[in-house]
C-alpha cells in the first residue's frame, strides 16, 4: 500500500497554460478594429508573407529555403489545414492514412472527414513519437500518406519517415501543431521535404491567434487548391473582390469548399506573437532544463532531449511515473489540483476512444508503448509567463508528493 502523500499549501490557482500577449498584439488589433476590415483581409495577408520569411530566415543551413518558394495558408485552426492538405493531395475513400495513436483525435477525423480510414500505429517508448519501423508493417496497397506528429514539440524522426514515403510513393502531411520551432536532424520543421506542415495557434500553443493554424508548402498546384477550398470554393477571395480598384462583384464556384479561412483580428496577434517566438521559444527550454534537473532523482522519467543540433519547441513538458512511485498518476493529479497546480494528459491514446477502438476493434495490447506511457504520464505547466517561482512551486509540490 503507498505512504499516504502530504497535503500542499493552496495558493492562487497556477493554470496549465496561459498565452503570453503583449502591448504590440494589442494595439494591432485595435488598429485593425479601427481599420473597418476584420475578417480575412490585408492583416491576414501580412501575416502569410511574414510566416514565410521568417520560416526561411529561421532556417539556414541545410534547411536554407527562400522565402518565395513557400506557399503560406492561413487557416482558423490546424485541424482545418490538416483537412485541406490531404484533400488537396486528393485523399478520399478508398484510401488509408497512417498515423500514431498518441495524438488529438483532430489528427485522424480530419481523414474521415474525407471519407478515408485511419491505420493507427503505436510510438517509440523514447520519444513517444510515431515508431517508423511500425509505419512500414502498416502500409498496405490502399496507404496513400503518413500523417507524423511532432509530439510535444519533438521532431519525429522525419529522415526515417520520408525515406519509407518515397519508397513506397506515399504523400507526407505533417502534424506540426507543437512545432514552432523545432527542427528534424538539423532541419526546420516546415521547410523539410514533405508535401505539407500544418501548424497550430491555438490559445496553449508556443504562439497563438486564439485559434488559428498555419498551412506551409512547395508545390504551388497545392497551394491553389487550399486557397480555393479555404473559402467556399471560391475562384476569387473575398478581399480581393473588395478593395479592386474596378468593379469585381463577380466570382465563381469552381468546388464545394469549406469556410476556413483566418481573421484579421488574429492574424493582428499573430503577426506579433511571430516576431517574439524565438524568445519564447528560449524561455520555454529554460523551464524544462529545469524540471529536467530537479525532478532527475524523482521515480519518474522526464520529456526527453531531442539529438544533438535538434532543437525542441518544449510545447509540452510530459513525466511518466516509474512503478517505484508511491503515489498513483490520478492521485497525484488529484493533488496538485487540490494544491491549485494545473496539470493535464497528453493523450488520452485513440486506441482508447470509444470512436476509433470500435471502428477499427483496437484493444490496449496493439499498442503496448502508448498505453504504457498514457497511464503513468501527465504534462506540468509550462509557459512563457511562468515565473522562476512558478516553476520552483511544480518542482516542490512534486517533490512532496512523490
Amino acid at each position: 500500500m503507498s505512504t499516504p502523500a502530504p497535503d500542499l499549501p493552496f495558493l492562487p490557482f497556477l493554470p496549465f497554460a496561459l498565452p503570453d500577449i503583449g502591448e504590440e498584439e494589442i494595439a494591432e488589433v485595435v488598429d485593425t478594429l479601427r481599420s473597418g476590415w476584420v475578417t480575412t483581409g490585408p492583416k491576414a495577408k501580412r501575416f502569410e508573407a511574414d510566416f514565410a520569411a521568417w520560416l526561411a530566415d529561421a532556417a539556414g543551413g541545410p534547411s536554407a529555403v527562400a522565402s518565395s518558394e513557400l506557399h503560406c495558408i492561413a487557416v482558423n485552426s490546424a485541424t482545418a489545414g490538416l483537412h485541406l492538405a490531404l484533400e488537396a493531395l486528393g485523399i478520399g475513400p478508398g484510401d488509408e492514412v497512417i498515423t500514431t495513436t498518441h495524438t488529438f483525435t483532430a489528427t485522424a477525423e480530419v481523414v474521415r472527414y474525407l471519407g478515408a480510414e485511419v491505420r493507427l500505429v503505436d510510438i517509440d517508448p523514447a520519444t513517444l513519437n510515431l515508431d517508423p519501423a511500425l509505419v512500414e508493417a502498416a502500409i498496405t496497397p490502399r496507404t496513400k500518406a503518413i500523417l507524423p506528429v511532432h509530439y510535444g514539440g519533438l521532431a519525429a524522426d522525419m529522415p526515417a519517415i520520408l525515406a519509407i514515403a518515397r519508397r513506397h510513393g506515399l504523400k507526407v502531411v505533417e502534424d506540426a501543431a507543437h512545432a514552432l520551432p523545432s527542427s528534424s536532424a538539423g532541419r526546420l520543421v516546415g521547410t523539410l521535404d514533405s508535401d505539407a506542415t500544418v501548424f497550430s495557434f491555438y490559445a496553449n500553443k508556443t504562439m497563438t491567434t486564439g485559434e488559428g493554424g498555419m498551412l506551409v508548402c512547395r508545390d504551388p498546384a497545392l497551394a491553389s487548391r487550399a486557397r480555393v477550398m479555404r473559402l467556399h470554393g471560391m475562384s476569387r477571395d473575398a478581399f480581393d473582390r473588395f478593395t479592386a480598384t474596378v468593379p469585381s462583384w463577380y466570382y465563381e464556384i469552381v468546388a464545394p469548399g469549406f469556410k476556413y479561412n483566418l481573421t484579421d483580428i488574429a492574424a493582428a496577434l499573430g503577426i506579433h506573437q511571430l516576431r517574439k517566438a524565438h524568445r519564447f521559444a528560449a524561455q520555454r527550454a529554460v523551464i524544462a532544463a529545469r524540471y529536467r534537473a530537479e525532478l532527475a532523482d524523482l521515480p519518474l522519467t522526464t520529456a526527453p532531449q531531442p539529438p544533438a543540433g535538434q532543437q525542441h519547441a518544449w510545447h509540452l513538458f510530459p513525466v511518466r511515473l516509474s512503478d517505484a512511485a508511491a503515489i498513483h498518476r490520478d492521485s497525484l493529479i488529484e493533488r496538485l489540483f487540490a494544491a491549485g497546480i494545473g496539470v493535464s494528459v497528453h493523450y488520452i491514446p485513440l486506441h482508447q476512444q470509444p470512436y476509433w477502438r470500435d471502428r477499427h476493434g483496437l484493444r490496449a495490447e496493439d499498442f503496448p508503448h502508448s498505453q504504457r506511457a498514457y497511464e503513468r504520464m501527465l504534462s506540468l505547466p509550462i509557459y512563457t509567463r511562468m515565473t522562476e517561482a512558478d516553476v520552483s512551486r511544480v518542482v516542490d509540490a512534486l517533490r512532496r508528493l512523490m
